[in-house]
């Protein structure tokens, strides 16, 4: 194979791995044919059969799974950030659900009072 050809094979692959592909959409997968794609040869240009392509291949399935190995630290992220909102919900809920309780205990509180003042006021009365 034609060292320019090559070159210019790893020049796309250099741009798919900086997400900035000239030729197909950002954030596209890695592999053999998006990186022929991206240097504006045809899908399938790139063979495992074909002579001078092994090191090409093995390059590009190692930077398909460094690129996946980031998405797959992300969705975990994402994931771990997903149920923390459920957990941080419940716990609102679980807050609020309190405070109302309190509050009815307060309120219930408050009426008791009152009852025991009216019969204070009531016999401060018949004493005097």
């Amino acid at each position: 194979m034609a060292r320019k050809a090559i070159d210019d094979y790893y020049d796309a692959l250099q741009r798919l791995i900086n997400n900035k592909p000239l030729n197909i959409p950002k954030d596209s997968k890695i592999n053999n044919d998006t990186v022929a794609l991206e240097a504006c040869r045809k899908r399938g240009s790139i063979k495992r059969s074909r002579e001078g392509f092994e090191q090409l291949i093995t390059d590009i399935l190692e930077a398909e799974a460094k690129r996946t190995q980031g998405v797959r630290k992300l969705q975990g992220k994402l994931e771990k950030t997903k149920q923390d909102k459920i957990n941080v919900e419940i716990l609102y809920n679980e807050s609020l659900n309190r405070e109302l309780m309190y509050l009815e205990t307060i309120n219930e509180l408050e009426k008791e009072i009152e009852k025991y003042k009216h019969l204070e006021n009531s016999i401060n009365r018949d004493y005097r």
